[in-house]
């Protein structure tokens, strides 16, 4: 690891103050993606700011319904947040299946949406990858790809977006809250993260002066009758192949109401929006569920190792809106 410099920001003024007078400068939270990519060389910031001491660890339901969700909030706090298990279950399981219990009672709100998107070759350093040198090139592409995005990839990128948490955060329509010493600005979620185009090493909308200082939950009362799933390799920290945050209203037999989107599948989290617009106003049948599935992932454009994604994004699908209509045919 090379040597930096250290700050621990007694306030957001100083961490804001901060980052817009210094160049290469991290800030650090829970600390279980930035360390590791300093140990391993990937990351190198001249400096580091401590900001867990910032006043960013509220949890509070605003005036119209909206839940605030402050940056620093561990994600086990917030996966065992009563408000969040009644009104977004979705976002409960997300959690829980992200990881262990002691990397969700480290990890933060604002640091998972800023975990580095990455497959097997951004940690190798004798391998060309875009995202940590680039211009480099992408191994990937016509490598080792069992992993990698089907949906949003370019010539320049193929790795997934690996947040569970974000999959259903996108489903939800949450706001990310950022400041920077310019004032406050509030980015939709579906906006934050970027696909790679040819700029693969910006991930983000975040600018180099911001910092997260919040989630925004808006009130959706579909979220109540809402789950994920995820499929993977091993049933513990392990990255999805696929995964579906989905919620479901039904009435008289017809969908009045859908939000699906996919994780594992893409280099952002997915909003399944083709998906979202066949179902609205179809009978809710199984059948329907997979014609929607299938013209969601119609665009995909898979590696040789990972065309077996699209199948089971379908079927993932299926699963789970077939799950979600039983119990509320059941209730």
């Amino acid at each position: 690891m090379k040597p930096f410099s250290y700050l621990s920001a007694p306030d957001t003024v100083t961490a804001l103050r901060t980052i817009a007078d210094s160049e290469d400068v991290k800030f650090l939270a829970g600390g279980t993606n930035l360390v590791d990519l300093m140990r391993e060389g990937i990351e190198h910031p001249a400096t580091v700011i401590d900001i867990t001491r910032l006043p960013l660890t509220g949890i509070e339901e605003l005036p119209d319904g909206t839940i605030r969700v402050g940056a620093l909030v561990t994600n086990g706090r917030l996966a065992a947040d009563p408000l969040i298990r009644t009104r977004y279950p979705v976002l409960a399981k997300a959690i829980l299946l992200g990881a262990s219990a002691q990397l969700r009672n480290m990890a933060t709100v604002g640091g998972n949406l800023l975990q580095r998107t990455r497959c097997m070759y951004f940690y190798d350093e004798a391998s060309a990858c875009n995202k940590r040198a680039p211009g480099s090139g992408c191994d990937a592409i016509g490598g080792f790809s069992r992993g990698s995005a089907v949906l949003g990839a370019s010539e320049h990128c193929i790795a997934t977006h690996p947040s569970d948490m974000a999959v259903a955060l996108v489903m939800l329509d949450a706001v990310v809250e950022v400041e920077s010493v310019h004032g406050i600005r509030r980015v939709p979620i579906a906006e934050f993260h970027r696909v790679p185009g040819d700029t693969p090493h910006i991930e983000t909308a975040l600018a180099a002066d911001e910092l997260i200082t919040a989630i925004e939950l808006p009130p959706v009362p579909a979220a109540a009758h809402s789950s994920y799933r995820k499929v993977r390799d091993r049933a513990s920290y392990a990255f999805a192949l696929v995964s579906v945050a989905a919620a479901l209203a039904v009435e008289d037999g017809r969908v009045t109401e859908v939000r699906l989107a996919l994780g594992g599948v893409a280099t952002k989290p997915w909003r399944a929006h083709i998906a979202e617009e066949l179902l609205l106003g179809a009978e809710a049948t199984d059948e329907n569920f997979a014609r929607a599935a299938a013209a969601e992932l119609a665009p995909a454009l898979p590696q040789s190792g990972n065309a077996f994604k699209i199948d089971l994004a379908q079927r993932t699908v299926v699963a789970v809106l077939r799950k979600l209509n039983a119990e509320r045919s059941a209730s």
